[in-house]
């Protein structure tokens, strides 16, 4: 079977149909930069460099002179590394809960919802809840609830996050596959949810030919 891997910028191009994407510009170079309030995050957007963060290819700025050094840096690195660039992805900054929501094609079930806890803790922990596509809100609500660190969701450390946005958001991605039979996988990592917002900050995304 022959894949083909979308870049962040090209998963968000279809994930916008669906839920909160978090601002952003791709540009060639920093006088198209038109986000202007920091933080931003600079990002490498390449087929060939999917995780980015291996290749020190994302960056968080909180200034002008942080925005000019680390594009510059960006720039360099793509041509040390010979990458197809598609360009610097310029992001806005969000910050509060990191999960990860994701599509995997089963041999078995066909299109699985896949749940946990993203960012850095999604390698440690392993703590993830799994149904089968599409999902119902009881189904969400059972999701969030299997996670042994809902707690963290539930306002543990003071930071409540938006359950009941959230159950929508595994809702809406659960209900993606309907229309594109063809993702083989899908990860929303992170997709970053506050007391009150969710916004997708990064994906990725692998279809069938």
């Amino acid at each position: 079977m022959e894949k083909e891997v979308y870049t962040e910028y090209e998963s968000e191009k279809l994930l916008r149909k669906y839920l909160p994407v978090a601002k952003n510009q791709l540009v060639q170079d920093i006088s198209e930069i038109k986000l202007k309030k920091y933080p931003l995050a600079l990002k490498i957007m390449s087929r060939q460099a999917l995780h980015k963060s291996d290749i020190k290819g994302v960056r968080i700025v909180h200034n002008k002179e942080q925005l000019e050094k680390n594009f510059k840096d960006l720039i360099k690195i793509s041509k040390k590394k010979k990458l197809e660039l598609q360009g610097i992805l310029v992001q806005e900054f969000k910050d509060g809960h990191q999960l990860l929501i994701g599509i995997k094609k089963d041999p078995v079930f066909n299109h699985v919802l896949v749940f946990g806890l993203g960012g850095i803790f999604v390698e440690v922990l392993k703590d993830i809840s799994i149904r089968a596509c599409p999902i119902s809100e009881e189904d969400a609500d059972s999701m969030i609830n299997e996670l042994k660190s809902k707690e963290i969701l539930y306002g543990a450390r003071g930071k409540k996050a938006n359950i009941k946005l959230l159950k929508k958001v595994l809702m809406k991605v659960s209900k993606i596959p309907l229309k594109h039979k063809k993702i083989l996988e899908l990860d929303i990592n992170p997709f970053i949810l506050t007391e009150k917002k969710g916004f997708v900050v990064d994906a990725r995304m692998v279809v069938e030919k």
